[in-house]
Order: structure tokens, then C-alpha cells, then sequence
């Protein structure tokens, strides 16, 4: 009898702490997943002569795509840019 109310008394003291990992999940680290797909997904679909602004707020034309970087152009500018480093693509 003993050992029943040992064990209930370990699993009513751990559902709290399960409560609380369920809510950090759900709140935190599943939406920064799909956000992190998604930034995924966008920096794939980028092809030349698409314009996109960079995290640091640069905004520029993308005229090449390499594996890690992209050759973009800003003004008279030339430069490479890693993929990372793209905030978003601007949509016109």
C-alpha cells in the first residue's frame, strides 16, 4: 500500500513541472521553430533579381546565388552577403 502512495506522491509532485514545460513549449520554443522554417523556406526560394534587406538594414538586389552567400548590389555596390543575414524579402 505503501509503494502506491509513494509512486502518486512522485507523479503529483512532477505535474507541475510538466505543466510548466508544456506552457514554455507551446509559448516559446514552437512558434520560434516555425519561424525559423519559414525564414528557411524564403531564403530557398530566393532567386537573382529578387530584393530583399538584410539585418543590419541594408537593402539590396540579390544578382547571384552562391551556396552560403548571396552577390547582391546596393546602389553601385557590389557585395557578399551571407544567407543568414537576410532579414526579409521586400514585396512589391
Amino acid at each position: 500500500m505503501q509503494e502506491t502512495q509513494g509512486a502518486m506522491g512522485i507523479l503529483t509532485s512532477l505535474i507541475p513541472f510538466i505543466a510548466i514545460f508544456a506552457i514554455f513549449y507551446f509559448l516559446f520554443i514552437r512558434p520560434q521553430k516555425k519561424q525559423q522554417k519559414k525564414h528557411k523556406e524564403m531564403l530557398e526560394a530566393l532567386q537573382a533579381g529578387d530584393k530583399v534587406v538584410s539585418y543590419g538594414g541594408i537593402m539590396c538586389e540579390i544578382v547571384k546565388k552562391e551556396d552560403n552567400y548571396f552577390l547582391v548590389r546596393s546602389g553601385e555596390s557590389t557585395m557578399k552577403l551571407v544567407k543568414e543575414y537576410i532579414a526579409y524579402k521586400v514585396e512589391q
